[in-house]
């Protein structure tokens, strides 16, 4: 983590400090925003799967038991969080501290990647979805949650005045649309929703090719 940049490291910073209020933050959006998104995803998980960006681990109650779950992120304090969440659910996941755009894992580990809600923190896009897509196994589910882009062209206006503040304060950028790119790298989409004008979509998406086992 020593080859972060002057500005990774004042974003790392800045989301360290939300750690321990960030549940509490988020309850509100959960309710008004999200509906039933992350059970909706992570109901969909099998096999071996990588939760990207884990947060405080928000996701862990929503997977299937059968699930072996391995969970990234690159925020200390969040990870911290996600372990004490685990702990109270008695959830068997394997917690690491990474960076997406660099995952430490060979190519094809994955059954299922899964992220949610952070998408639109990522520096660059495009890295964390070919990484995503690297580790995944031929035939494998890519789930992805966030907010995007608004349907209706007032909406993205503002988004584009609240872009103006939050990518330079905490990278946070509310309109792009990931499902371009999942679909530019060849996926195909099988499930896919977008409501609350359109400010929220979520997807699963098939990689190409066939898993060996």
């Amino acid at each position: 983590m020593s080859d972060f940049s002057p500005r990774d490291r004042r974003l790392r910073r800045y989301w360290d400090r939300q750690a321990e209020s960030y549940d509490r933050r988020m309850a509100l959006a959960e309710r008004r925003f999200f509906a039933d998104t992350r059970p909706w995803l992570c109901g969909q998980a099998v096999g071996d799967a990588l939760e990207v960006a884990v947060g405080t681990g928000l996701n862990l109650a929503h997977y299937p038991d059968d699930v072996r779950l391995t969970g990234v992120e690159w925020s200390a304090p969040m990870l911290a969080m996600a372990r004490r969440h685990a702990d109270d659910l008695g959830r068997a996941v394997d917690l690491r501290q990474g960076d997406v755009r660099a995952l430490r894992f060979a190519d094809g580990s994955f059954d299922t990647v899964v992220c949610t809600f952070a998408m639109c923190g990522f520096p660059d896009e495009r890295v964390a979805l070919a990484e995503m897509a690297r580790v995944l196994r031929p035939g494998g589910l890519l789930l992805l949650a966030d907010h995007v882009a608004s349907s209706a062209w007032p909406v993205r206006m503002l988004q584009g005045l609240v872009d103006a503040v939050t990518v330079p304060l905490s990278g946070e950028h509310y309109r792009r649309r990931p499902v371009r790119e999942v679909r530019a790298m060849g996926f195909t989409v099988e499930r896919h929703e977008r409501f609350k004008l359109g400010i929220i979509e979520r997807l699963a998406a098939r990689k190409p090719g066939h898993a060996d086992r």
